[in-house]
């Protein structure tokens, strides 16, 4: 499977820090329950769990995941880690105090259904936060994916999580400096939503 191979390096592909975004916007995500998806290593997850949060973390690679576990031992913190592929996971009902996604990218209709699965799982006042690479990423060829189907942009987050009310939601290109794998300029979309 693509992503336990990637995993399997000795050492964490996307570093052990979290992603810079999440780290500076943490505190709108109210104490509590977190989901993170995709959290691949667990850096994001494993950064959560250290800052008082209640974290599960899924991802669809086993490798992945068992690396996310080393991690937090090693800082000391609790992770509720969950190999499973995001088509079949069931996100619930109103149970989330946040989802966090960071360069999670999922073809459309995964994504679209992820979404919106999204959306019914945070609790009232629940947060999104979000950082994914836009199809601008393409001519900066320094990470995401190589297609410009699986780029997302401020106009289909905003389709896709109708029913959050955005606090902030912006295209910018800023330098993403995350372990081997993500080094450089990037163009991304960030996006804080608020489910009323």
């Amino acid at each position: 499977m693509f992503w336990d191979e990637k995993f399997s390096a000795d050492h964490y592909i996307y570093g052990t820090d979290p992603n810079d975004f999440l780290a500076a916007q943490a505190g709108a995500i109210p104490k509590g329950k977190v989901l993170c998806i995709g959290d691949g290593e667990g850096r994001n997850g494993v950064f959560l769990a250290t800052q008082g949060y209640q974290v599960t973390s899924v991802d669809s690679s086993k490798v992945g995941l068992a690396k996310a576990q080393e991690l937090a031992a090693e800082k000391g913190v609790t992770l509720n880690t969950v190999v499973a592929d995001l088509n079949d996971f069931d996100i619930g009902e109103n149970q989330w105090d946040g989802v966090v996604s960071i360069y999670c990218h999922l073809p459309a209709p995964l994504r679209q259904k992820v979404h919106g699965n999204v959306v019914r799982g945070l609790k009232p006042g629940g947060v999104m936060l979000l950082e994914a690479y836009t199809p601008k990423q393409l001519e900066y060829n320094m990470g995401g994916p190589p297609v410009v189907e699986l780029m997302y942009t401020a106009d289909i987050l905003r389709r896709d999580l109708q029913g959050l009310q955005f606090e902030h939601l912006q295209e910018l290109d800023r330098e993403v400096i995350e372990g081997t794998h993500h080094y450089g300029m990037g163009a991304v979309v960030q996006l804080i939503g608020v489910k009323p």
